[in-house]
C-alpha cells in the first residue's frame, strides 16, 4: 500500500510504503508455547493479514511455567554478574539491527516512525542500566543490629521465582522488556503473554535475548487473548507484571490476591500539562506537540489536560493549534510522517467516540477530530478541543488517541487542584521560566512522575529513577532499585553474640528485674549517642 497525498482538508498526507513483513516471521512465530487454534494478526497501516499464530492452552501454560522452574533453579545459582553478561551483548544486537525491530513495531502498532525508534533507545538504556547495577543492587547489605556490636544482621536477595508478565499492545517493545529483563537479572524466569497483536515484536526481542546468550527455556512466550490466557498466566505465576486498563488491573490484583501473590500494575492515566505564566511559549508548545500526539497518543504516559496560565493561554493556543494542524500523517516505513496511525479499529471507535460527544455537548474543535481513510485504516487527525466540561467523556475517562483538551487557569494553586482533579496519578509536566518555581509545583502534583520542562521522556529516560503509578493508575513501579528488588524476597539474617537479648526462664525474679533494669539503661544510652 502506497499513500499518496490527497485533496482531503486537515493535517497533510506524507506518501510512504508501509514496511514488509521480515522474512523471519514464521520462525518468530515458531517460538511460542501454543498447540491451540491460531489467530490471525493484522497490521493496523494496512488493515492487511501479518501472521497466523497459535493459542496457548492450559496445558500449555502448564508446560511452559514447568520448563521456567526446571530452568530458574540453576539460573539463581549463577552471580547476578554471570546472569547480566547477555544484557550487554543484548544492548548492542537492538541497536545494530534496529531496522528489523523498527519494522515490525510500525507493523504490529501502528506508529511514525521517529516514535517507534523511541522503544529500540529504551531497551538499549535499560539493557545496559541493568548490566552494569544488578549486581550491586542485589549484593547482601549490613544492617544496624538490635544491640550495636553484638547483634550483626544482614539483608539477603532471593528470586521470587517464576514472573508472569503481561503486557500491551501499545509500546510493545519497550513495555515487554521493562519488565522482562529485570525479572531475569535478579534469578527469575519469565512466562510472557505479549498481547495478540503485537506477538511478531515481542518474540524479536526474545530471540535477540537468546541470541546474546539468554538460557531460552528461562523466557517463555504464550499467546491467546487476555480473557483466556490471562488468568492462566496470573494463576501460576510467584509474581505478576501487567500493564493495561484500570479496570483489568484490578482483576489480575483480585485474582492474584486470592493466592497471596504479589503484582506490579501499571494502569491508566488523564495526564496534565501546566504551563506556567512564566513559560517558553515556543517550548511549551513544542514540548505539548510531543507530549500529545507521539505515537498517535497511545501511550500511557502522553498528555490528555493542557492548563496554562491566563496571561498566555490565547497565544498558547494559537500556536498549539497551528502546530498540530500542520503535523504530517502518513504510514510508511521512514521518517516523514510526524505521526502514524492508531492501532485498532476498537481505537478508532472510542477515541470518534470521545470526540463526536464532546462536540454534541459544546466542546470547540480547533483542529483535527476527523478519521483519514485516505491516509490509512485506523489514521486519526491530532485534535484540539477546548470548553470540555465534566459532562463529557472525555473530560475524565483516558482517550487514549491523538486528543487533548485545553483549558486556562489564573493561579499555581489553582492549577495544582485541576491537575489533581483526577482518579488517576501516573504522569504531569509543568513548564516554568524558572526551574526552581516548575519542580516546586511538580511536587505538588499527585502523579508518580512530573517532568519539568518536559513532556514524559525526563522522567522515562532517567531509568535510576523509580516510575509508576499514583490512584488508579497502579501498584509499584518499574526502573531503579525499586524495578529491579520488586522481584526478590528479602529476607534477614542475625546473629547474636554475646549476652542473649532475653533473660532465661525459671530464674529469680530479681534476675529478672535486673536485665531490665540494665536494657533500660542501654537504650537510654542509644538514645543519647543518636542511635
Amino acid at each position: 500500500m502506497t499513500v499518496t497525498a490527497t485533496p482531503v482538508e486537515g493535517n497533510p498526507a506524507v506518501a510512504g510504503t508501509p514496511p514488509a513483513l521480515p522474512a523471519t516471521a514464521t520462525a518468530l512465530v515458531g517460538q511460542v508455547r501454543g498447540t491451540g487454534p491460531a489467530f490471525t494478526a493484522t497490521s493496523p497501516l494496512t488493515g492487511e493479514r501479518t501472521v497466523d499464530v497459535p493459542s496457548s492452552t492450559a496445558a500449555d501454560l502448564d508446560a511452559a511455567f514447568a520448563d521456567a522452574r526446571t530452568a530458574q533453579r540453576a539460573w539463581a545459582t549463577l552471580p547476578a554478574s554471570r546472569r547480566t553478561r547477555f544484557l550487554l551483548r543484548l544492548h548492542d544486537l537492538v541497536l545494530d539491527r534496529q531496522a528489523e525491530g523498527l519494522d515490525l513495531i510500525q507493523l504490529e502498532a501502528g506508529k511514525a516512525r521517529r516514535h517507534a525508534v523511541e522503544e529500540i533507545l529504551d531497551v538499549a538504556i535499560n539493557a545496559r542500566y541493568h548490566a552494569r547495577r544488578t549486581a550491586k543492587l542485589l549484593r547482601p547489605r549490613r544492617r544496624a543490629g538490635a544491640l550495636p556490636v553484638l547483634t550483626r544482621a544482614h539483608e539477603l536477595r532471593f528470586p521470587v521465582g517464576v514472573v508472569g508478565v503481561i503486557s500491551p499492545w501499545n509500546y510493545p517493545l519497550s513495555l515487554a522488556v521493562a519488565e522482562v529483563l529485570p525479572a531475569l537479572a535478579a534469578g527469575n524466569a519469565v512466562v510472557h503473554r505479549p498481547d495478540p497483536a503485537t506477538m511478531l515484536t515481542a518474540l524479536w526481542v526474545r530471540d535477540l535475548a537468546v541470541t546474546a546468550g539468554l538460557p531460552a527455556a528461562l523466557w517463555q512466550v504464550v499467546a491467546g487473548e487476555g480473557a483466556d490466557v490471562g488468568p492462566l498466566v496470573t494463576d501460576r505465576a510467584d509474581l505478576v507484571c501487567f500493564t493495561g486498563s484500570t479496570r483489568v488491573g484490578r482483576e489480575v490484583a483480585a485474582r492474584a490476591a486470592h493466592r497471596l501473590v504479589p503484582t506490579s500494575l501499571e494502569l491508566g492515566g488523564k495526564n496534565p500539562l501546566l504551563v506556567l505564566d512564566d513559560a517558553d511559549l515556543d517550548r511549551a508548545v513544542e514540548g505539548a506537540i510531543r507530549a500529545c500526539f507521539a505515537s498517535a497518543g497511545q501511550l500511557c504516559v502522553s498528555i490528555e489536560r493542557v492548563y496554562v496560565a491566563d496571561k498566555l493561554h490565547d497565544e498558547f493556543l494559537r500556536r498549539f493549534v497551528a502546530r498540530t494542524g500542520a503535523l504530517r500523517l502518513g504510514v510508511g516505513g521512514d521518517f516523514d510522517a510526524d505521526l502514524g496511525s492508531l492501532a485498532s479499529a476498537r481505537q478508532l471507535d472510542t477515541v470518534t467516540a470521545h470526540v463526536t460527544d464532546a462536540v454534541a455537548r459544546g466542546a470547540t474543535l480547533h483542529t483535527g477530530g476527523r478519521h483519514r481513510p485516505d491516509i490509512g485504516p485506523y489514521v486519526f487527525e491530532p485534535t484540539v478541543l477546548t470548553g470540555v466540561t465534566p459532562q463529557m467523556r472525555m473530560f475524565a475517562e483516558e482517550t487514549f488517541g491523538p486528543v487533548v483538551a485545553v483549558y486556562r487557569f489564573g493561579t499555581d494553586d489553582e492549577a495544582v487542584a485541576l491537575a489533581n482533579d483526577t482518579a488517576y496519578g501516573l504522569n504531569a509536566s509543568v513548564f516554568s521560566g524558572s526551574g526552581r518555581r516548575g519542580e516546586a509545583v511538580a511536587a505538588r502534583i499527585d502523579a508518580g512522575g512530573v517532568n519539568v520542562d518536559d513532556g514524559y521522556s525526563a522522567v522515562w529516560g532517567s531509568v535510576d529513577a523509580p516510575m509508576g503509578g499514583w490512584k488508579d493508575s497502579g501498584l509499584g513501579g518499574r526502573h531503579g532499585a525499586d524495578g529491579l528488588l520488586r522481584f526478590t524476597r528479602v529476607k534477614t539474617v542475625a546473629r547474636q553474640r554475646g549476652p542473649a537479648l532475653a533473660p532465661a526462664y525459671h530464674r529469680p525474679a530479681a534476675e529478672t528485674a535486673a536485665w531490665t533494669r540494665r536494657m533500660t539503661a542501654a537504650l537510654r544510652l542509644l538514645r543519647r549517642t543518636g542511635r
